[in-house]
């Protein structure tokens, strides 16, 4: 089969060539991607590791050959999944646990967009607990996960708070779900409940005394790349939280996997209940330009790829 690897050697670290069907383990299926979507986090430089390793996160497509043990959706069936590598290639293997079929009317380009974003965007408003009324910021609003944020704090009952370096997001994100949107934290009318922070560095300094006393704080990613230097006595009083938390997710009930988020994410796309907000789509030929574009931040929301 056709597939991506990493290439330490090539300009975009990544190679185009011929690699052999993936070996699923007993718990996992085959799925002939379809579609996949790409993130900050796999993008070379980051997590590439291995030369000849195949790279990606996010896919969907359909079901090719099921799980041995028995496990899992039907040859046939249209999914998506997740996984740390293999995304990029025509071919998947994917643990069942990490697979969720997909509703009528939800594309394999529209599903991609959701395992690493939208998990991390859920997972994280879950954290907050009770928000019904509350003012929750969210910060790097206009990126794949704070957009899955914003959406996803609104469904949960928050007042939400968007904070974006473009203006003209500013209606966009309004249309999502934020209630108030701004360029820099000092405008904001009021301090707020909650922050689930995308940049980190000075923003997430600055979002921090923003909170009101009892606030919380959830650090997911860190866009900015700079230290965060807190002023002396900034994190004695008043009482407050600051958690850290990536896309590393567990489940935090039982019976709870990644396949269940990814169902919930994906029946609420369904019922156009959450945009994935996808700006930009190209052939998977064209990946060395979305690595490009995405790494020069010249993508807001997300950038699919489609396995042709």
């Amino acid at each position: 089969m056709k597939a991506y690897v990493v290439d330490n050697d090539q300009s975009f670290g990544v190679r185009f060539t011929e690699i052999s069907d993936p070996s699923p383990a007993p718990n996992e299926a085959v799925i002939e991607v379809e579609a996949f979507s790409l993130n900050h986090g796999e993008l070379p430089g980051r997590v590439f590791s291995t030369n000849g390793t195949v790279p990606g996160w996010d896919t969907a497509g359909r079901v090719v050959t099921a799980a041995a043990d028995g496990g899992g959706p039907s040859v046939g069936t249209r999914v998506v999944g997740w996984g740390w590598g293999g995304a990029w290639a025509q071919r998947r293997a994917v643990a069942t646990s990490d697979l969720a079929p997909l509703p009528e009317g939800v594309d394999a380009e529209a599903a991609s967009t959701l395992p690493v974003a939208g998990i991390t965007a859920l997972c994280a408003v879950r954290i907050l607990g009770a928000i019904v009324g509350r003012r929750v910021l969210v910060t790097g609003a206009s990126g794949g996960v704070g957009r899955f944020a914003v959406q996803l704090a609104r469904i949960a009952g928050a007042d939400v708070v968007a904070l974006t370096s473009s203006e003209a997001k500013r209606e966009e994100l309004r249309e999502a779900g934020a209630s108030e949107v701004v360029t820099d934290l000092a405008h904001l009318s009021a301090p707020v409940y909650a922050v689930l922070e995308n940049i980190g560095g000075s923003t997430l300094v600055d979002a921090w005394n923003r909170l009101t006393p009892g606030g919380i704080l959830i650090s997911i990613g860190y866009a900015a790349g700079s230290p965060a230097t807190f002023p002396p006595y900034a994190t004695v009083l008043p009482r407050k939280s600051l958690v850290a938390y990536g896309s590393g997710w567990t489940p935090s009930l039982p019976g709870e996997t990644r396949g269940t988020d990814l169902a919930y994410l994906a029946r609420l796309v369904a019922a156009r209940a959450l945009d994935p907000h996808i700006t930009w789509r190209g052939s998977w030929k064209r990946l060395p330009d979305a690595i490009a574009l995405l790494q020069n931040r010249r993508i807001s929301g997300k950038a699919v790829l489609r396995v042709d």
